[in-house]
């Protein structure tokens, strides 16, 4: 009984000496990471938003700054494809949101160009915010005004041959919901404008990188592209079917996937 306890006491010490100082410092690493490259390629970046039609060379840029970081923190990603997007074609992207790393798995995974739709509090953010701001297309969820705007926004975007992306949950959930309900505006939004919604699943994000601060560590992190939900000849009637039937994939493969063998 008293060498249980010993024990378990110099389990606990282990845990308290090495493993909370890695996850200080592993956070720290990550934002360290963000911020590098954006302060390297300053000049550029600020060139690559200064006309809407440099856009796609920004995008690029993004697709480096998120690789950097997900290599940098050690996540040895993985993108799975049941369908591969066609260069020049516009699309609705949307996946499940758990992680800061989300947004760079995102760009890691698709290469099309996209423009993110999200909550304008993330321009807050230092360095991050100012270019967040001037490329994404920011929204006030509390604000009705605001997400009609979003609209219009997304609108003149597609028509430029770009894609959209969305997570449809509206924020990050609590960590014991593997998947919350979807709002509508994605889905409406794909079927206002005829293009293919393409959902993405993310298994790992949550387990490698959750927003509780001491949590997480460098592994395999993949994304599986699901087969397109086509919107051609539907109408705004049939959003909610729409909405819950990229839902049931999306939670389907969180709840299936990770007992079956990916590749």
């Amino acid at each position: 009984m008293i060498t249980e306890r010993k024990d378990k006491f110099f389990s606990f010490g282990f845990m308290v000496i090495f493993k909370y100082p890695f996850w200080l410092l592993y956070r720290i690493w990550f934002y360290i990471l963000v911020a590098l490259p954006i302060i390297v390629l300053f000049p550029v970046l600020i060139i690559s938003i200064s006309r809407e039609q440099w856009y796609p060379f920004f995008f690029r840029l993004a697709r480096f700054w998120a690789k950097f970081i997900l290599i940098g923190m050690g996540f040895r990603y993985q993108i799975i494809k049941e369908e591969k997007p066609v260069s020049g074609q516009s699309y609705m992207f949307i996946a499940n949101h758990t992680s800061m790393t989300d947004i760079m798995l995102m760009l890691v995974a698709v290469k099309n160009p996209f423009v993110f739709v999200g909550k304008k509090e993330l321009a807050k953010i230092p360095l991050f915010g100012f270019f967040y701001k001037r490329t994404c297309i920011l929204v006030d969820r509390s604000n009705a005004e605001s997400r009609k705007a979003v609209f219009l926004r997304a609108q003149r975007r597609l028509k430029q041959g770009l894609s959209i992306c969305i997570f449809p949950e509206g924020g990050v959930p609590e960590e014991h919901i593997t998947l919350d309900d979807f709002k509508d505006g994605a889905f409406r939004l794909a079927i206002n404008h005829q293009i293919p919604v393409v959902p993405l699943t993310f298994y790992d994000n949550k387990r490698l990188f959750s927003y509780t601060f001491f949590s997480g560590g460098p592994g395999r992190m993949r994304a599986k592209i699901h087969s397109f939900l086509m919107t051609a000849g539907l109408t705004v009637e049939k959003t909610k079917e729409l909405k819950e039937q990229a839902r049931q994939i999306i939670l389907k493969e969180l709840l299936e996937g990770p007992k079956k063998k990916l590749p």
